[in-house]
């Protein structure tokens, strides 16, 4: 993508696509050999369309609802050949999440990211999608995944931590 300006227009339409659960539309939008990694995605990154639609069937599987939205301004580099967008996705897991195989819990997530996209060709070559994984995680399945400070879990946790740096740096290499 050379255009500065063309940018918003394909991001929303990415958005559009999506909210509206047409793959067709958003594999569309994407280079034939689009990468993907998200931190939500099991490894390897999706590199292709076919892998990103199977990992966008398998979310909207999961979260049937699942809306993205952005949080205003999307900051694109100076020469048109990506962008930063600042999101808030909210879902409501009422189906399994394949793979890993978790069933529905039927609780609903509202967290904060941002996408990395490139551009090529007037497409999505790339994407990075990077948020905080707890907090999704602590809400969908209601356990905290990180200590609260001061607490006895966070002490054994340091302690542990403490004992593992310790047995590390006394190995050779």
């Amino acid at each position: 993508m050379s255009c500065r300006a063309q940018v918003p227009a394909l991001v929303e339409a990415v958005l559009r696509a999506w909210n509206a659960r047409d793959l067709d539309a958003f594999t569309a939008l994407l280079t034939p050999d689009v990468y993907w990694h998200d931190l939500g995605m099991p490894s390897p990154p999706a590199v292709g369309r076919e892998a990103v639609r199977r990992f966008s069937e398998s979310i909207l599987r999961a979260f049937p609802d699942f809306r993205y939205e952005i949080r205003h301004p999307i900051c694109i580099a100076e020469d048109g050949s990506c962008c930063v967008i600042p999101w808030t996705i909210t879902a409501t897991n009422t189906g399994p999440l394949n793979p890993p195989g978790f069933a529905p819990t039927g609780r609903r997530v509202h967290f904060h990211g941002l996408d990395y996209f490139k551009f090529r060709d007037n497409l999505v070559a790339h994407i990075e999608t990077r948020f905080d994984p707890a907090e999704p995680v602590e809400q969908m399945f209601g356990l905290r995944v990180r200590p609260l400070p001061g607490s006895l879990k966070e002490r054994c946790f340091v302690w542990f931590q403490r004992a593992q740096a310790a047995w590390i740096r006394r190995r050779p290499g």
